[in-house]
Order: structure tokens, then C-alpha cells, then sequence
């Protein structure tokens, strides 16, 4: 193995065993052996087992940034609601660990939570809040909802339809061909609700 090939190799274990069993349900001498490295390349490539679980935490939340990306090229306030919900569905599909890194360190959060999680996390939601602000300010939602909560709900909506997947696989299709159709769904259920109009 290359020591590039070697670094790949115990980031990828790395990903895979602590989205298993978190930081502290795996020893260095496991994830060497499911890499097939000496415990010694932990400690030269990332210091430790916590500086690796530290490179998987950055690299899993890298993504988060493209929202920047998403709200740019956005023509509107309802487009990039659209981007924004195409981009995390496409997001869990690329990342299938993604949600069990979010999810854990939401609820039990580790030493790089305030450095690398919460950022992320917050970057995001406030670039929703700041996109539904605008379509406020232009006349297309409604004035008296608060910009931070309806970002919340929005996220909520569409990471928890891949949050309960194995809960709700025999209600409902969580196959990638579905994707549009679910965006268009909860473009509709977000902007008009669910009742109907008097």
C-alpha cells in the first residue's frame, strides 16, 4: 500500500466503524486491522484516533458548504428552496453515513462538535432563514412566520423522510427515483401547507 493509499485506506475504515460505534466504541488496534495498517500510521497520519475521527468529521460536513454554492446560483427565493432540498437528498445518497455522524453528535456531542458540527449546521439553517426573509420581503410568504423556524421545519422535513427509513419503508418508497417527485411534494407542502384554500 501507497501512503496515500494507506491514509484513504483509515479514512474509510475510519468513516465506516465510527458511524457503527462512535468514537469511543472503537480502538486504535481495530481500526488498524480493518485497515491493514500498523497502529503506527494512525499516529503519523492523524496524530491519533481522535485526530482521525477528527479528518472523518470535516470530511463528512465538508459538504455542507455547497450551500453557498446552492443560494448563488439560486434565481429566487423558491429555487433554491428546490436546490436546497435537492442537494440533501443527493447528500445522504452520496453519504450514507452522513445522518449517523449528525445524528450522534447532535445528541451526544464530542470534542469537535463547536468546531466543525455546529458551524455547518448553523451556516445552513441561516442561509435558509436569510433565503425565506427575502421571499418575504418580496411578497411570497407570509409575513408573520419567524425566518429561523420555518428553516428548521424545512430541514427537518426532508432529513428526517431519510432519518426513518427503515421505519417508514413499508409506507412509503425512499427509492432515488422518487427524489423529484418528493421535492416537488415538499416544495408544495412547505410554501401552500396542506389545507385547502378557502
Amino acid at each position: 500500500m501507497t501512503k496515500e493509499d494507506c491514509r484513504s485506506r483509515l479514512m474509510e475504515v475510519g468513516t465506516r466503524l465510527f458511524a457503527e460505534r462512535g468514537l469511543h466504541g472503537v480502538s486504535v488496534r481495530e481500526l488498524s486491522q480493518a485497515a491493514g495498517a500498523s497502529i503506527s500510521m494512525i499516529s503519523y497520519y492523524f496524530g491519533s484516533k481522535e485526530g482521525l475521527y477528527s479528518s472523518v468529521l470535516q470530511e463528512q460536513f465538508a459538504s455542507f458548504d455547497q450551500i453557498e454554492e446552492i443560494r448563488r446560483q439560486g434565481a429566487g427565493p423558491l429555487v433554491v428552496i428546490e436546490g436546497y432540498l435537492r442537494w440533501t437528498m443527493l447528500r445522504h445518497r452520496n453519504n450514507p453515513y452522513l445522518l449517523r455522524f449528525y445524528t450522534s453528535e447532535l445528541t451526544n456531542p464530542t470534542a469537535w462538535f463547536a468546531a466543525i458540527v455546529s458551524p455547518a449546521i448553523a451556516n445552513v439553517i441561516r442561509i435558509l432563514a436569510e433565503v425565506i426573509e427575502e421571499g418575504m420581503r418580496q411578497g411570497l410568504f407570509r409575513q408573520d412566520i419567524e425566518a429561523v423556524n420555518a428553516a428548521l421545519a424545512l430541514a427537518g422535513m426532508v432529513n428526517y423522510f431519510f432519518l426513518s427509513t427503515l421505519a417508514t419503508e413499508s409506507l412509503t418508497s425512499h427509492s432515488p427515483e422518487q427524489d423529484e417527485q418528493l421535492i416537488r411534494q415538499y416544495t408544495a407542502i412547505f410554501t401552500t401547507g396542506i389545507i385547502v384554500a378557502a
